[in-house]
């Protein structure tokens, strides 16, 4: 894998549902269709029912607009949709209706980027297009697709307004392409047009290839998190099929994600198999400046300002600011909690930083859980910062306390269940310490050649504390004892 950024050609067509819209994309359907029955949430324009005609959501050209300009694509200000034909029984029309950028077609805007960071490189990702298209429906196996015995169809999700953002093949490995969609959700959840964490909610098809060779595309990875791990394995096997003298060729591939392995679907399709064509039962949409700068004038503080902003108003370093933006909710949850007290200054900021990005942010990575998702409140991590500071309790004990604030615990609260202050009695600290000296003697010729030995007698006292033992003056007695047992200099 070392060698992957050679040779490795990656493109990316990422496709977001917008599930901020009461609507789907050509009818007046509720959009909410998840939890709900199958086939519940359907008319007959969703349907393609004959003699229905579809009429598009103005809110999604806006929500488009917004993304677009997010995205510093170029908006197109003339653009209609076309038929994509494809015989398949998740399109019950017997074709998708999607944009196309040829033929006299235009995508709904061209171009943009998004720069990404990875081992303190900065690149910039490029983008093809990007352009509105319909959901088809939801196809349900029984376990997994190779090896269900039928197919279910639920037509709820058909017609579902999409937007279809077409990365050029400048990716060049699967890290690269991890942090470009940490990137592109980010930047996606400011503009406030889909929440991703939604099940269904995005989905990513990846071109990859070797160069020189045939591409392949895996379709349908239902999450960002899988499209990483989708990509190596891809990697693997073309680079092995290659060393056992074989030939590639183009197909579309299905990422398993349970065996954690791609499985062939079909021969490629190309694009003259679709037979695009205009769609006549829509007219072309038509946006002018006037309509740009309105939608441009109503979008909030997008990440790259809101990392500026923070660096300034809260002294964070560029590193810390850029994390702590990627997710709104935690960039929203940390200027609550610092901004609710007043006695807060760059020390206490950059704390706070920390226990959200570190211990906060790896307990909800564990749980596959959201901030949104939890009790906790700004105000009590501002009371965990201010406790440590004030020497109340240790950084160890602080710690413990995480699962209990994420049930809305307050400190007070976890601190009198727990029984856990710190130990600050010096005549109790010096007897532990004189017990710890006792029991470890090898520890202690240690200290002769390495004074660093001194930390694990330190670590005895705080085990026999249960972390609650104040390490600034427990360093200081137990150095102080030592010296006068000429155990150390």
């Amino acid at each position: 894998m070392e060698n992957t950024i050679k040779d490795v050609v990656i493109g990316l067509e990422i496709h977001i549902q917008l599930t901020y819209l009461k609507t789907k994309l050509f009818c007046s359907c509720d959009s909410n269709y998840r939890n709900s029955l199958p086939n519940t949430h359907n008319c007959p324009i969703c349907l393609g029912l004959p003699g229905t005609l579809p009429v598009i959501n103005k809110e999604a050209v806006e929500f488009a607009t917004r993304l677009a300009l997010a995205l510093n694509s170029k908006i197109n200000s003339s653009t209609y949709f076309f038929r994509k034909n494809y015989f398949y029984c998740d399109l019950p029309k017997g074709f998708q209706i999607s944009q196309y950028n040829k033929a006299g077609g235009r995508a709904f805007a061209d171009g943009g980027q998004v720069t990404i960071s990875l081992n303190n490189h900065k690149k910039e990702i490029l983008l093809n297009r990007i352009h509105l298209e319909e959901d088809p429906a939801r196809l349900v196996h029984k376990g997994s697709i190779a090896t269900s015995p039928y197919t279910l169809i639920d037509y709820n999700r058909s017609g579902i307004s999409l937007i279809e953002i077409v990365t050029e093949p400048v990716i060049q490995s699967p890290e690269e392409a991890r942090e470009f969609l940490k990137r592109l959700k980010s930047i996606v959840q400011y503009t406030g047009i889909s929440d991703l964490d939604l099940e269904g909610s995005v989905r990513v098809d990846a071109n990859i290839s070797i160069k020189g060779h045939e591409r392949s595309e895996v379709k349908n990875i239902n999450s960002f998190k899988e499209v990483e791990r989708a990509l190596r394995h891809e990697i693997i096997r073309q680079k092995n099929f290659l060393k056992r003298g074989k030939k590639l060729f183009q197909e579309t591939r299905h990422w398993d994600d349970k065996r954690k392995v791609t499985l062939s679907l079909r021969t490629k399709e190309f694009e003259a198999d679709y037979r695009y064509f205009p769609e006549q039962d829509l007219v072309p949409i038509e946006i002018n400046s006037e309509f740009i700068q309105k939608v441009k004038e109503s979008l909030p503080e997008m990440p790259k300002e809101r990392t500026i902003r923070l660096i300034r108003q809260y002294v964070l370093s560029e590193f810390d600011a850029e994390n702590l933006v990627l997710d709104k909710h935690i960039a929203d949850f940390y200027e609550v909690g610092v901004n609710s007290d007043p006695t807060f200054g760059p020390n206490e900021f950059k704390q706070y930083c920390n226990w959200l990005m570190n211990d906060i942010s790896g307990w909800l990575n564990e749980k596959s859980m959201t901030i949104l998702q939890t009790k906790l409140q700004p105000k009590i991590v501002a009371e965990l910062v201010t406790n440590i500071k004030e020497g109340n309790i240790t950084t160890k004990i602080a710690k413990s306390f995480i699962n209990d604030m994420m049930k809305g615990k307050s400190l007070v609260q976890i601190i009198k269940d727990k029984g856990k202050k710190r130990i600050s009695d010096q005549k109790l600290l010096k007897n532990l310490a004189l017990e710890v000296i006792e029991e470890n003697s090898k520890i202690v010729e240690d200290c002769k050649r390495n004074l660093k030995a001194v930390e694990a007698l330190i670590g005895k006292v705080m085990a026999k504390t249960h972390g609650q033992a104040d390490p600034g003056i427990t360093r200081r007695l137990m150095t102080k004892l030592l010296k006068e047992k000429r155990f150390i200099n």
